[in-house]
């Protein structure tokens, strides 16, 4: 785990404490800055704090890696209708209640050859806050699922919101998977204006980028038609998340 700026960041706090004998006043403010940054290392993927994340990848040339997050939904077929039209394979990190609630499209997202990687059983808006063994049985559970829906298993882990923390550290560790971040977010899911949204995307993109997206609305579908076709335009590549990982082709 990456905590090493973190470490000597807070012991060169203490050593300047100690040597210039500070206030309590002084103390307080570095104890609360050094809390901040490992907050901010909690809810920041890209900084693989408490966990290495894949966060893009390695390479030379025009390439990237499509994601989508919190499918499958009712909007997912018009998302994998695009992709199938383009020849494009992406990745999908599945919820195992949305698995359950769409099993068809889950099958189909497979049958086009796409990858699929867990995002836990139900997503829970207090995953920052859940025990080792909660994260466990959640994303045990979404296995489960995607064993029954279609016997199939994947080592490819997103955590809900990009939130990471010891907990989570060893949940993942003990399920043996891989954690998947991101280098360009999309806002998607809190952003109206799909002009904004293509905006911050391919503003941010670089070669090898990984793109976080989401196949929950019209909106977002918008945005991909626009997206596919400024990839095309700027002669970009697309990867699948699973086909690069075993050539150490990702950097944390």
């Amino acid at each position: 785990m990456k905590h090493y700026p973190f470490i000597v960041f807070y012991i060169f706090c203490n050593v300047f404490i100690y040597a210039f004998q500070a206030t309590f006043w002084v103390y307080i403010f570095c104890f609360i800055l050094f809390s901040a940054v490992v907050i901010w290392g909690s809810f920041d993927i890209t900084l693989s704090y408490f966990v290495n994340s894949f966060t893009h990848k390695r390479t030379k040339i025009k390439e990237v890696a499509l994601t989508f997050d919190d499918g499958p939904t009712e909007f997912t077929p018009k998302f994998l209708d695009l992709l199938k039209e383009n020849n494009i394979k992406a990745t999908f990190f599945c919820i195992g209640k949305q698995i359950e609630k769409y099993p068809e499209t889950f099958q189909r997202i497979i049958a086009e050859g796409h990858t699929i990687g867990n995002h836990t059983f139900s997503h829970s808006n207090n995953t920052g806050f859940l025990s080792t063994s909660k994260m466990i049985e959640e994303i045990q559970k979404c296995d489960e699922v995607m064993m029954k829906v279609r016997n199939i298993k994947t080592n490819l882990y997103r955590p809900p919101f990009g939130v990471t923390n010891p907990n989570i550290a060893k949940a993942i560790q003990k399920t043996h998977k891989k954690s998947i971040g991101w280098n360009v977010r999309s806002l998607d899911t809190i952003t109206e204006n799909e002009k904004k949204i293509h905006r911050k995307v391919t503003k941010n993109l670089k070669k090898g980028s990984i793109i976080l997206l989401h196949d929950t609305s019209e909106k977002t579908y918008n945005v991909l038609v626009d997206l596919l076709l400024f990839l095309e335009r700027e002669k970009y590549s697309t990867f699948r998340i699973d086909n690069i990982l075993t050539t150490k082709a990702l950097t944390h």
